[in-house]
């Protein structure tokens, strides 16, 4: 494995520089034919010698100092692109990081942005792909986990698109990668999800992030994405290149690119079939195999009663697809195939759930009130939202700005649960991006357990995204760290027995004996009883905050002690979206961590140099 960077200093100033970037730059390693007083960084006798045993040892190398001098010193040894380490050079007043060799590939371009962060200097960036803020075509492949099969040589790929070439871009799945080519998609690039739609003769390239065979006739760019689950019966000791030629051949001949494989799937008595292990090794992907009850879980299209008879299961290879994808829908029902030695096996191949391009629910946090406290990833789901539907007494109007042109806004506030699932459901038949929006973070009183059990019963899809809650957001508003060391360090969230009764092993009184820093929901109207409850156990002075609507524009913040608890809330007249807090953490001063004491070490502050293999000496006959 190779060593992650090699910083080369050649100047006394650049030696300072290098020992800056050693400390910002995990694993990385500083080396100068004048280290000076810097004792981490390692003396060498010349950058050329160390090069010449150490050029392919590492993954990134920073020179320090004159261009000319990198330039020259990595010459003898630049062979290939792919293969190639990166290659970055930073003047000695670091003033401007320039990479030279592996932009996209090795990384080098975003090491520069990230080096002239850390020094404040501007990074010189060349490729023409990065100064027109479009998608480097050569790296998408290594960033997506995608397979690139170009259709002729990469670099003219690359020139019809940095050219500005009408282009055509088709996704048959969907994955984090072709979310962020929807949203960065360049005016020259026409984006389909029906490879029958597109009139070719309007496109000069063509890309495509697919798990079927790109033939079309212009020049492509096909990025195959791990999606396709094949399930797999046999007999035994079938030949191994007998089944590699088969599954090869059923494939081609159904339109599904083998570069799209995930994983090789059968029964558990499989595990140790060679042409099994043999294919997955081949396709370098995993050979998973399940035992009969899980495959009983699975109604396939074509059980077999021979093999129930044989292995108690009526599916081999549908049920294990299936499985192996979480999707009950084939791609390719159960192909029978008789091998030239006589033996057989089966073939069914199903798309992985996650890629399926179907309808899903984007559970949301919207935060705790400041539509500015979304999370990034909350907010692209707004702005590529085909529904949102949010609840409008407590989540910010000012966030349904995001949606897209076309997209339905509704305020849940008046509607009943069936009213909200059937709004939902029908836009999650007809393919699309549903988002509800709830207040702080939806895992904390966001009575999404209801939902979750309907689309559940009713086979819909969904995911959650968390949100900064009032609780967190109350640790803002009041400064204070709800974590004291030596003091508390325990917090707990609660709420009050009012309406909805708490179960009896949450008893209010006996949770106030641990004197975390309790933050205590919707209780406001029972604050007496509350009051009551936690002077059980916490001493009448203790700090107490009354955050009302935290981080909205109309916040209003109360504090006092426990004592005060009850009257604070009943003149102000609170009743609604109110967090009450309890602990010594409340404005809290005193007390050190230990994280960031100098006597305290860890695996990033060791005090030591980084121990560096000393290169081998040449025999005199290598000279």
């Amino acid at each position: 494995m190779k060593k992650p960077t090699a910083i080369l200093a050649s100047t006394d100033r650049g030696v300072l520089l290098a020992d800056r970037l050693r400390r910002e730059l995990d694993g990385s390693v500083a080396f100068s034919t004048r280290p000076g007083d810097a004792p981490a960084v390692q003396p060498i006798a010349s950058i050329a010698d160390f090069l010449a045993t150490s050029f392919t040892e590492y993954e990134t190398f920073i020179f320090v100092g004159a261009l000319g001098i990198c330039v020259r010193s990595i010459a003898p040894y630049v062979q290939d692109k792919a293969t190639d380490p990166a290659i970055l050079n930073l003047d000695d007043h670091g003033q401007f990081v320039q990479p030279v060799l592996g932009g996209h590939l090795g990384g080098a371009n975003e090491l520069a942005r990230r080096l002239a962060r850390i020094l404040g200097a501007q990074a010189v960036i060349t490729t023409a792909s990065d100064l027109q803020h479009i998608w480097a075509l050569d790296t998408l492949a290594q960033q997506f986990n995608w397979r690139a099969v170009p259709s002729q040589p990469l670099n003219q790929l690359i020139s019809l698109f940095v050219n500005n070439a009408k282009t055509a871009l088709l996704l048959d799945v969907q994955d984090e990668g072709t979310r962020w080519l929807e949203k960065t998609k360049p005016d020259f690039v026409d984006v389909f999800y029906d490879r029958a739609e597109i009139a070719w003769d309007q496109y000069q390239l063509a890309l495509a992030v697919t798990y079927r065979p790109l033939r079309v006739p212009v020049p492509t760019l096909a990025f195959y994405a791990p999606v396709l689950h094949v399930g797999m019966g046999c007999s035994r000791d079938i030949e191994a290149d007998l089944l590699d030629a088969s599954v090869r051949a059923q494939l081609a001949a159904h339109e599904l690119a083998l570069e799209a494989i995930k994983s090789i799937n059968s029964i558990d008595i499989k595990h140790d079939e060679v042409a099994f292990l043999a294919l997955a090794e081949r396709l370098g992907v995993p050979l998973l195999t399940y035992p009969a009850e899980a495959l009983n879980t699975q109604t396939t299209p074509n059980p077999s009663a021979v093999v129930l008879d044989k292995l108690g299961v009526p599916s081999v290879g549908e049920a294990a697809a299936q499985l192996a994808s979480g999707n009950g829908r084939l791609l390719l029902e159960k192909q029978k195939v008789t091998v030239a030695s006589g033996k057989k096996h089966t073939l069914a191949v199903a798309l992985d759930a996650a890629a399926e391009r179907r309808g899903v629910v984007a559970i949301v946090g919207a935060g705790p009130g400041d539509a500015s406290l979304i999370s990034l990833k909350g907010k692209e789901l707004l702005e590529a939202a085909d529904l949102i539907l949010y609840a409008g007494s407590l989540v910010p109007e000012r966030l349904t700005h995001y949606a897209k042109p076309g997209a339905v806004v509704r305020n849940s506030a008046s509607m009943t649960l069936e009213e909200q699932l059937h709004l939902m459901s029908e836009h999650y038949q007809r393919g699309q991006l549903v988002v509800r929006l709830h207040s702080g973070d939806p895992a904390i009183y966001g009575a999404i357990q209801e939902q979750m059990t309907a689309f559940d019963e009713r086979g819909m899809a969904y995911f959650i995204v968390p949100g900064i809650s009032a609780f967190q957001a109350a640790a803002a508003s009041l400064n204070s760290e709800f974590t004291i060391p030596e003091v508390v360090q325990t917090i707990i969230l609660t709420r009050g027995a009012g309406n909805t009764p708490l179960p009896p092993h949450e008893d209010l009184a006996a949770m106030a004996q641990h004197r975390a820093t309790m933050c205590i929901f919707l209780s406001a109207t029972i604050a007496k009883r509350v009051q009551a409850q936690l002077e059980e156990h916490y001493p009448a002075d203790t700090p107490v905050a009354i955050l009302y609507r935290v981080t909205w524009d109309d916040e209003e913040i109360y504090t006092g002690q426990l004592a005060d608890l009850a009257s604070l809330i009943r003149e102000h007249k609170l009743t609604r979206t109110v967090l009450i807090v309890v602990g010594a953490a409340i404005g809290a001063r005193k007390n050190r961590s230990q994280l960031y004491h100098p006597d305290w070490k860890h695996i990033f502050r060791t005090g030591k140099p980084a121990k560096v293999k000393k290169p081998r000496k040449q025999a005199d006959g290598g000279k």
